[in-house]
């Protein structure tokens, strides 16, 4: 099923027009998929931790980042950390949505602010689902919209879904944006995207797809209206309202950056990033992480590549370039470029189109070979020696 030209991918326009009342009606199948992926993910997890001696809780609630956003939920920012290698890290480092939230949770219940948490996490990834299918939906039909969801659940790094980390919640909001645009509700669009810039930096990338859906739409129509004006500059208010204030915080405008290089992390095009997989290729058995991550990087490519030749609408081909580009340009700790990738699950719908023409008898296999091998993948590595 290819994609049509215009902003949402069909020739018609959607202006004023209804969503099918099959799509709300039958959004619960793509929840529930969602769930039953992730609760095999968790279960997995679980004896896995058992086996190794580890807590299943504490990795996903008090471990890595999850300690971060906790601190800043119970005692704001002002943190820092000396590494061992002489390093200065920053709380500031970390966007403040997803702790204001868990200190909004701990407030009004008994939880912690870890477990708050693991629950924002756990609804915000059941959103995704919702979203990611309505949308899925509305460009290529219900099947398709299922097994997008379906597929993005089962990512080899899929157990960051449910994890107290800031992922869930961002690629529910990115999801929720990105349908909007696509049905042109501009104001919702704008204050979904300025919420998800709130959540990580690659939340500038869903205001840049508001942006091109509105370019899109005003040269179309020759007309810019006041709700996708007013969309337009909610979009990035989040993201440019939280980096001022850190560069408030330190004293100038470059102040994020700074904060972000104390880290390790950058923009340099990819060159350290091709650098540590060059290292990764001089013996045994480190050629195998080395060959992988060629593998990896070279079916994300290709994966972008097929959504530009299935003529995907802009909004969802811009935030998927910049969420790949800045996970595969950057640098910094090279285990966490999986998960940078997981906001960017348009890079599945070629697949999900791949497998909605097909037979339910073939399709539904190949989608549980996938959840088993998430599930065992995701429990080895969150059981591993470094952060996800």
């Amino acid at each position: 099923m290819r994609v049509g030209p215009g902003l949402t991918g069909h020739d018609e326009p959607a202006v004023g027009s209804p969503e099918p009342v099959s799509a709300p009606r039958r959004a619960w199948s793509a929840v529930a998929a969602f769930a039953a992926v992730r609760a095999l993910g968790l279960l997995v997890l679980d004896l896995w931790s058992r086996a190794s001696g580890n807590d299943t809780h504490e990795l996903l609630s008090a471990r890595w980042d999850s300690l971060w956003y906790a601190r800043v939920a119970e005692s704001g920012y002002d943190f820092t950390l000396t590494a061992p290698d002489g390093r200065v890290l920053s709380d500031l480092a970390f966007f403040p949505l997803l702790p204001w939230l868990e200190q909004a949770v701990a407030a009004v219940s008994p939880l912690g602010a870890g477990d708050a948490g693991l629950l924002i996490s756990g609804l915000a990834g059941l959103a995704a689902a919702w979203g990611m299918y309505l949308m899925g939906h509305h460009l290529w039909g219900h099947r398709a919209g299922l097994l997008l969801v379906t597929l993005w659940a089962a990512v080899p790094v899929g157990i960051v879904q449910s994890m107290a980390y800031s992922e869930a919640l961002f690629v529910a909001l990115a999801a929720w944006a990105l349908y909007a645009i696509l049905r042109r509700r501009w104001v919702e669009a704008g204050v979904l995207a300025s919420l998800a810039g709130l959540t990580r930096p690659v939340g500038l990338a869903v205001a840049a797809a508001l942006w091109a859906g509105a370019a899109v739409e005003a040269r179309r129509t020759r007309h810019i209206g006041a709700r996708m004006l007013t969309g337009a500059v909610l979009a990035p208010l989040g993201a440019a309202g939280y980096v001022l204030w850190v560069g408030l915080h330190r004293g100038g405008p470059l102040g994020y950056l700074d904060v972000q290089a104390e880290w390790g992390n950058g923009f340099d095009g990819g060159l350290a990033y091709g650098e540590f997989i060059v290292d990764h290729l001089g013996g045994w058995p480190v050629v195998l992480a080395g060959l992988g991550l060629i593998a990896g990087t070279a079916l994300a490519l290709w994966a972008y590549g097929a959504c530009v030749r299935g003529r995907q609408p802009l909004p969802l081909l811009v935030y998927t370039g910049i969420v790949l580009a800045l996970a595969l340009c950057s640098s910094g700790y090279f285990g966490s470029k999986p998960r940078l990738l997981l906001p960017a699950f348009p890079l599945l719908a070629p697949v999900a189109l791949a497998l909605a023409r097909t037979r339910a008898a073939r399709a539904v296999p190949v989608v549980a070979v996938l959840a088993v091998g998430s599930a065992v993948y995701g429990a080895s590595w969150i059981n591993g020696s470094g952060p996800p």
